[in-house]
């Protein structure tokens, strides 16, 4: 089991309080469960430190997927194997809209 914590951040450092935060366990086993697979979800908001702690969560392949309110959305998946880690995302300001014609 691993105890994560996750920082949403802009791209100068400055925290995103009330990020959207999914986290979604793919893949891996757990313990717990006698070796079966486990599909666990976690959907949080960030604080005004923009951070949001999840529970434990069996270690493994985990996505993370974040998103907020004028910045770009995040996805990502990452293999975890440590008791606790945290993990920094920096979201993106959107892109400037164009035309081709």
């Amino acid at each position: 089991m691993t105890k994560i914590l996750i920082k949403i951040e802009t791209q100068t450092g400055r925290p995103i309080e009330g990020a959207e935060v999914v986290v979604h366990f793919s893949e891996g086993r757990s313990g717990l469960r006698l070796g079966k697979n486990v599909i666990i979800d976690f959907d949080l908001h960030t604080d005004a430190k923009g951070q949001a702690n999840i529970p434990a969560i069996p270690q493994g392949k985990i996505k993370f997927l974040v998103s907020a309110e004028g910045y770009q959305t995040f996805g990502q998946y990452l293999d975890i194997n440590e008791e606790q880690k945290t993990v920094e995302i920096k979201l993106n300001p959107p892109q400037p809209q164009y035309s081709a014609h």
